[in-house]
């Protein structure tokens, strides 16, 4: 991605920018955006580690010597889990915090910069270039575990505030950075923060979406499949009845649910050769190679599709699966257990007639000569939470999500920059709203 018309040399804005405006602008320090992002990617904070506490630990100390008001909470995850719309997740803890961060007077509206510092593991090193930990720049770009998903937006959040706060200038609205834990494997540090209060008259996300606006994201929900059979010795295979077999049959009716769900797609999705998958992760069958398996366990992801009610397809797929093993000779008497577990992610749209897509697109515009590509995107993201809360939220961040959870992950650091400019000129006109 490249907003065109930003000038890196200067640094300059162009169109119709105020001189409150330009001095938040003139305020943002690039080389410490650029350090932010690397010392935040060598934090190794894998969803539900240690280091995913450490870093939030850090972070509340960074934004309190900023100035900024900080609330940094432990979380209580089994009380959590007691409440109504918990997100689910899918990995141990230990312990688990939040973190929100602000400033301003809040006599004018609360304008929320969100990000979520929590990585997925980084695979096998061998497959990157370099250590994943080990922040690597070649020529644009910086390399990295979570530099794209999301450090990158997170560095960009924090970079918004401090230029506020460097500024000088006094605005009438109240900034806060919701800074959480916890989004890979389901939305708990986003839920937790809303639960504990903290809400805002706008949210930007600022995860990777490539210079485009991001006004609706699909849903997604884990599944686990459990698929039996009958035992018998493999030199007499046909006189067992393989579980493997049976999965094969049934990811058949899967596979033409998908095409069903997807037959017709809102405009916003219509980019994705596919816009709401139904996806096989693992599957894991028998226990001797030379016994017929008698049992399979697959788990999976199934998309949402906006404005569906998770509940909705959650029974789509176990009515599908139920009339499939009616239909057949084994699975009739002993049909395949669908449960749901981990990650929940609903879906969500930003709110029709929200100023908030006019302001961050009229300050692109401003900055750059062109205005943003309106879609939405096909994964579960925090935007569902807040807009279940009546927060207009959208996601506008720096990096192509192409690029998050893959090896030699990275992102574009002078798209970095351009993307902060943006971030910083449309908070600043939301402040004062």
């Amino acid at each position: 991605m490249t907003l065109t018309g930003w000038a890196p040399e200067t640094g300059a804005p162009r169109g119709g920018t105020s001189r409150v405006e330009e001095a938040v602008l003139d305020a943002l320090d690039v080389a410490a955006l650029h350090r932010t992002l690397a010392d935040l990617v060598r934090v190794p904070s894998v969803t539900g580690s240690d280091a995913e506490s450490d870093l939030l630990a850090g972070l509340a100390e960074r934004t309190a010597r900023a100035g900024m008001d900080v609330d940094h909470w432990r979380l209580d995850v089994d009380a959590l889990a007691a409440r109504p719309g918990f997100p689910g997740t899918e990995v141990p803890r230990r312990e688990a915090w939040g973190l929100v961060a602000s400033t301003g007077t809040g006599d004018g509206p609360t304008v929320v910069l969100q990000g979520h510092v929590d990585v997925v593991p980084p695979g096998d090193p061998r497959r990157w270039g370099g250590d994943p930990w080990t922040p690597r720049p070649a020529g644009p770009r910086l390399y990295g575990r979570g530099a794209c998903d999301m450090k990158a937006g997170v560095a960009a959040n924090l970079a918004v505030a401090e230029a506020v706060l460097a500024s000088g200038v006094r605005l009438p609205g109240r900034l806060a950075l919701h800074l959480v834990g916890g989004e890979e494997d389901g939305g708990l540090g986003a839920f937790a923060t809303l639960a504990r209060g903290h809400r805002g008259d706008a949210c930007v996300i600022t995860e990777p979406t490539s210079g485009t606006l991001t006004t609706a994201a699909g849903g997604a929900l884990t599944f686990r499949l459990v698929v039996p059979g009958e035992p018998a010795h493999g030199s007499t295979r046909w006189a067992g009845h393989s579980a493997v077999e049976h999965f094969g049959y049934l990811d058949a009716v899967l596979r033409e649910l998908e095409a069903e769900r997807n037959a017709v797609v809102d405009p916003l999705m219509a980019e994705y050769p596919v816009a709401h998958t139904l996806s096989v992760g693992t599957v894991v069958a028998g226990d001797w190679a030379s016994t017929v398996p008698d049992s399979l366990t697959a788990t999976g992801r199934l998309g949402v599709r906006l404005d569906e009610d998770p509940a909705d397809a959650r029974a789509a797929v176990e009515e599908r699966l139920a009339a499939a093993c009616a239909g057949h000779p084994f699975l009739r008497a002993h049909p395949v257990e669908v449960t749901w577990p981990g990650g929940q992610f609903a879906p969500g749209r930003t709110p029709a007639g929200a100023p908030l897509r006019d302001v961050v697109a009229s300050a692109q515009a401003d900055l750059t000569g062109t205005a943003p590509r309106e879609r939405g995107v096909p994964y579960g993201s925090d935007l569902r939470l807040y807009a279940a809360e009546g927060v207009p939220t959208l996601h506008y961040g720096p990096g192509d999500v192409v690029h998050a959870h893959s090896y030699d992950e990275h992102v574009d650091l002078t798209e970095l920059t351009a993307v902060t400019r943006v971030l910083a000129l449309a908070t600043v006109r939301l402040l004062q709203a």
